[in-house]
Order: structure tokens, then sequence, then C-alpha cells
């Protein structure tokens, strides 16, 4: 990269919480760091159903079998030739340790499935805190939860970005920990437009009042029509 295209690009990246810190508060300041929220779980209802049903099935399978045998009739082929398999086969032989291990790892991805919140798409928001002196109904107001969409979230970021003088065109992708802005300028100093934008997104991100706001990450570079 020349020096040219070094003066037409501005990169910075700035953690959220060290922009808005501004010392020590009561916990409801807006340079406050944020209270333990917990992340939505899914409900999984689906998986859920479809795990049960196949365990349903497979059970089904097996009990009709083992009646069908103890009422004089011959077991199913596929029953008979498993059972010869592992009759036959050494516990060390490689078709037996890699099933094993297939198993193992499944029933790992499962645990590990079970126990993950889910719901990855979206961003738990702060509660708010009840007021000294305030009733019961301000303890159950406190206690609902809210959420953002990432996708929504980066759209209102986006329209952010439009807003600030110079800025052509931008795109904000949001993450869980880090929130990535990329922004094309067609007029004004590029660090003018970098810091401009900076300043926008991160009162973006405090207005979203999330319960953890990820880092913030603004790239800025001219327009190729404006190159011209």
């Amino acid at each position: 990269m020349n020096a040219d295209q070094k003066m037409r690009q501005s990169t910075s990246a700035s953690a959220y919480g060290a922009r808005v810190g501004t010392g020590a508060g009561s916990g409801t300041g807006d340079g406050d760091p944020p209270g333990r929220v917990r992340r939505f779980w899914s409900e999984r209802r689906v998986p859920a159903g479809i795990v049960a049903l196949v365990i349903a099935a497979v059970s089904g399978l097996l009990l009709y079998d083992v009646a069908a045998v103890r009422s004089g009739r011959r077991a199913m082929r596929w029953r008979d030739w498993l059972a010869d398999e592992l009759a036959s086969r050494p516990l060390d032989n490689a078709w037996i340790v890699g099933g094993a291990a297939l198993l193992a790892a499944l029933g790992v991805w499962m645990v590990v499935m079970a126990m993950a919140p889910g719901l990855r798409g979206l961003l738990p928001m702060r509660a708010p805190e009840p007021e000294s002196g305030a009733g019961p109904g301000a303890e159950a107001e406190a206690a609902v939860r809210a959420g953002i969409d990432r996708t929504s979230a980066g759209l209102v970021l986006r329209d952010r970005a439009m807003e600030v003088p110079g800025v052509r065109s931008a795109r904000v992708d949001v993450g869980r920990r880090r929130i990535r802005a990329r922004a094309l300028a067609h007029f004004r100093d590029l660090d003018e437009v970098r810091a401009d934008l900076d300043t926008a997104l991160h009162e973006g991100i405090r207005q979203l009042g999330l319960a953890r706001p990820p880092a913030l990450s603004v790239r800025v570079r001219r327009s190729a029509k404006s190159k011209g």
C-alpha cells in the first residue's frame, strides 16, 4: 500500500466500555459496567420432538423384535447381522473403535448443545433499575427481560452511520462480541468522518441499551467515484 492509499483510508477499533466509562456510579448510569444479565435460552421444541420421535421409533422396533423372538419367530436380519458382527469382531477392531468413538462424539455434542443457551442472534438488553421508593409494580417492571435481534441492531446503527456528513454508504455487522462498521466517504477528510462516525455509533450502541455492549471497529475509506 503506497502513501496515497494510506492517506485515503482510516481505521479505528475501540472498546465500547472504555469509551463510555466515566467513573464509578450507582449502577444505572451510561458509563457504569453492565449488570449480570443472562442470555436468552432457546426452547428447542422441534429438535427435542425429533429426537423423541427417533428414540421412540427405534425403541418400538427393538421391543417388537424382542417380543417376536420370545414368541418363537425369527429375529430381523439386521439384528442377526449386528449380533454376529459384534460377536465375531475383536474389541480392538478398527470398525468397533471407530463406531464407539463416533457414538461418544455424538453424545458429547448432544450434551454440549443441550447446555448451550442458543438464540445467538438475540442480544439481551439491560433491565431497568427500580427507582427508590417505588412500589411492587416497579419491581415487576424491572424483572421484564428484553432483547434485540442482531440484524435489527445493525439496521439501526447503519441508519445512524448514514446521518454522518460525508458518508456515502455504510454497512454494520453486529456480532455477539464485536460490531464492525464499514463506510465509504465521498467528501470531507477521512479522519474527520471516522471520528464523527465513531462518536455516532457509540451513541447509537448506548441507546440500544445492551446488557453486554460489544466492542466497536470502524473503518472508513474513500469511494471509487470520489477518487476519480
